[in-house]
């Protein structure tokens, strides 16, 4: 027999009350019950946008990798830019995933965010790419990238580099949307510097809910000294298969530590995903029909009536 699969109830995960959350969001009507086994909140449909900015600054993060975190970046922006929302995705990962999942050949490229972070003279402008989805638009990133870290590391306010960048163009965005790389050194803390709330996307898997105490101990250290407004906008499940045991564990574990902070749209297991990143496009545009697109579209929702945008 092998080692038996350790239970999901370790004491060691943060308690929800020790994360600061958003707050402000008008009330949710509870009604049928849903993949969280909770009651399933209802949510309006977001109206329409008559004026954009200044934008929401997103920080899509995990330490762990594999969990579904750039996928579900390019997907909840082409969502929210399906709403009518003007979304920004800043590609912070040296691998360049977000980019060529948005079919951009990030090798060719001569300027990326690493020009915008270690280059003053360099604009965002420059750098700016607009994709094929309507109202969603691209900062690029390649290898290049992975030699900011060193670079920055002499620099005066080096945690603030990607906030003077995107400030320029907040006011043309209602949300932007940052894909920090599996890792809490530099280059995440400046997108956390910056960011107005943090966004977690978690394997439903017992290692990757384990990992999440250390996400905590940064996003309070940022907080206390670099960023007093970030907060946490939410965990959104990944990878979900409510077939296994083991999922259905992690998922009622996920929700008693952490309540509200939970989103109720879950995204599952399927083989649309990497269709969508071979294709270079969202789900939303690749297969618009499909389960996968109406979680995300559903995750929009919830993320436009949290930040009341």
């Amino acid at each position: 027999m092998g080692t038996p699969r350790p239970p999901v109830t370790d004491d060691s995960y943060p308690p929800a009350p020790g994360w600061a959350s958003a707050s402000g969001a008008p009330p949710i009507a509870d009604t049928e019950l849903g993949p969280t086994g909770r009651p399933r909140r209802h949510v309006p449909e977001p109206g329409p946008v008559t004026a954009h900015g200044p934008a929401k600054i997103v920080a899509m993060c995990n330490q762990k990798g594999g969990v579904g975190k750039t996928t579900s970046t390019i997907n909840l922006g082409a969502a929210l830019a399906e709403c009518g929302r003007r979304v920004l995705l800043v590609d912070l990962d040296p691998q360049g995933a977000l980019s060529a999942g948005l079919g951009v050949a990030h090798h060719e490229l001569d300027l990326t965010v690493h020009n915008l972070l270690v280059e003053p003279r360099v604009s965002t402008d420059e750098v700016l790419l607009r994709t094929h989805v309507e109202n969603l638009d691209l900062l690029p990133s390649n290898i290049d990238l992975s030699a900011a870290e060193i670079q920055l590391v002499s620099e005066v306010g080096r945690e603030q580099a990607l906030g003077r960048a995107l400030y320029p163009v907040l006011d043309r965005y209602d949300y932007v949307l940052v894909d920090c790389q599996p890792s809490l050194g530099l280059l995440t803390v400046n997108a956390l510097a910056c960011a107005d709330s943090v966004l977690i996307p978690m394997e439903c898997e017992f290692f990757s809910l384990r990992g999440l105490a250390l996400l905590n101990d940064t996003v309070a250290k940022v907080r206390d000294r670099l960023n007093p407004r970030l907060v946490v906008a939410g965990i959104l499940v990944t990878m979900f298969d409510s077939r296994t045991l083991h999922g259905r564990e992690v998922m009622s574990r996920v929700v008693e530590v952490f309540g509200d902070l939970v989103y109720d749209n879950v995204i599952n297991r399927t083989v649309k995903f990497p269709e969508t990143s071979v294709a270079g496009e969202p789900i939303i545009t690749w297969a618009p029909n499909s389960a996968g697109a109406e979680s995300y579209r559903g995750l929009a929702r919830e993320v436009i009536h949290r930040t009341g945008r």
